[in-house]
């Protein structure tokens, strides 16, 4: 069983960052793959970036790749998503997912967390 807590977000203008964090509890942390997916108002849940448990196992949307970057530090149970250069359509709740493999569908991850609202201003 995995349970995991989103922070981090916030209100941003346009061109500024913002790094959240994905909070792990489960002694097998380091065995599941993480992806992070955000959901604007009115549309589906959709894949930002995911890794396994080697920083070479990473995957992008094309729409996010070379702004956003996907770490994690598995001794603090913990997975980040940086995200630079910020757009008012990366506007969304931002979920991160755990799941014994890699994905990049929201029905591919069993753990999910609450959320964290990314507003990006214009």
């Amino acid at each position: 069983q995995v349970q995991l807590v989103e922070s981090g977000g916030g209100l941003v203008q346009a061109g500024g960052s913002l790094r959240l964090s994905c909070a792990a509890s489960g002694r097998t942390f380091r065995l599941y793959a993480m992806g992070w997916f955000r959901q604007a108002p009115g549309k589906e849940r959709e894949f930002v970036a995911a890794m396994f448990w080697s920083a070479d196992s990473t995957s992008y949307a094309d729409s996010v790749k070379g702004r956003f970057t996907i770490s994690r530090d598995n001794a603090k149970n913990t997975v980040y998503l940086q995200m630079n250069s910020l757009k008012p359509e990366d506007t969304a709740v931002y979920y991160c997912a755990a799941d014994v493999r890699i994905g990049t569908v929201p029905s591919e991850y069993d753990y999910w967390g609450q959320g964290t609202q990314v507003t990006v201003s214009s």
